[in-house]
Formats: structure tokens, sequence, C-alpha cells
């Protein structure tokens, strides 16, 4: 039987950062200039803890790999945040979007006289400037779900999405 390779990577905490792990180092809470992040990390064959100014992750190859690539995402969302943009576009009906709580709604989609609905997952912000659209937020995961959220919101159903593109999509910063 093959023994698996033990590994240990040091990922320094950024200034201004303060990140905390349970006891059995799965729990993470994390603070920052851009927000907080509080995740539970079950890897199983990994741990963390955090030794001065690093985090030390030590476990086989492929689960400490899997949890250094989670706390450099937590790390990097607590200290900066994420941001991603959206351009809305349409050729047939000008669509808009509106925001009410945790609720996206996005009216005259294709025509619709009923808006269709997204949810605004976590501490996730939204900002409309014009045709664009801005999602921000500490937490990677959040801000993905939120913009997949309003992607299956305005998914083209019963027409031949050659012709009718409206929607929102993603654009690089």
């Amino acid at each position: 039987m093959v023994k698996p390779v033990q590994i240990t990577h040091t990922l320094p905490i950024p200034s201004g950062v303060t990140i905390t792990l349970a006891d059995d180092g799965h729990k993470v809470k994390a603070s920052g200039k851009a927000g907080k992040i509080e995740r539970e990390l079950k890897i199983v064959g990994a741990t963390a803890k955090v030794s001065g100014g690093n985090v030390e992750v030590s476990g086989s190859l492929r689960e400490a790999n899997t949890m250094k690539a989670h706390l450099a995402n937590i790390l990097k969302g607590a200290e900066n945040g994420y941001k991603r943009k959206l351009k809305i576009v349409y050729a047939h009906f000008p669509l808009s979007l509106e925001i009410k709580g945790k609720d996206i709604m996005v009216k005259n989609f294709l025509g619709e006289k009923q808006p269709r609905h997204a949810d605004l997952i976590g501490q996730t912000k939204i900002d409309i400037k014009g045709a664009e659209v801005f999602i921000s937020g500490p937490d990677i995961e959040e801000v993905g779900q939120t913009i997949a959220n309003i992607r299956q919101a305005t998914r083209i159903r019963k027409r031949d999405s050659r012709v009718f593109q409206d929607g929102l999509y993603p654009v690089d910063l």
C-alpha cells in the first residue's frame, strides 16, 4: 500500500486581516477592510493552524492543496474583496433591474409582463450604472452564486438563443 504524500503550505496573513481557526482547524473566521467571512472547511486529511503571521496548512497533497486554495480566497476576500461586472444586453425589449432587499428583479425581459427574480446571496452588494452591473463582496462563493442566480433567472427558454441574445453577461474588469 502506498502512503499518501504529506505536504505543508504556508500562507502569509495580509496586514489588516485577522483570522481565527477553531480547535479542529476546520472552522475559519476572517475579517478585514472588505468584510467578514465565516466558513467551515470540512476537508478530511488536511488541517490548518495560525502561527505568527502565517497560516500553515498540512495534510495529504490533494487535500492540503484544496484547503490552501480556499484559505487563500478567504484571505484575499477579507483584504480586498471580489468585484465582477455584468453587462446588460438586449436587442428586442429594453430590460431593467430593480433591487428590493435580497431580491433582484429583472423587468421586461423578452417583453414578459412578470419580472424574473434572482437572489442576492450573503454580504454581496450590487451596483447598477447604466448598462453595467457591478457585483462585489468579500466571499468569492457568494459573489459567484449571485451571478449564477442572475444568469439562471435570465435563461432563455422556448426561443432560439442564437436570435434572442438578450440577458446579462459577465465581462472582464
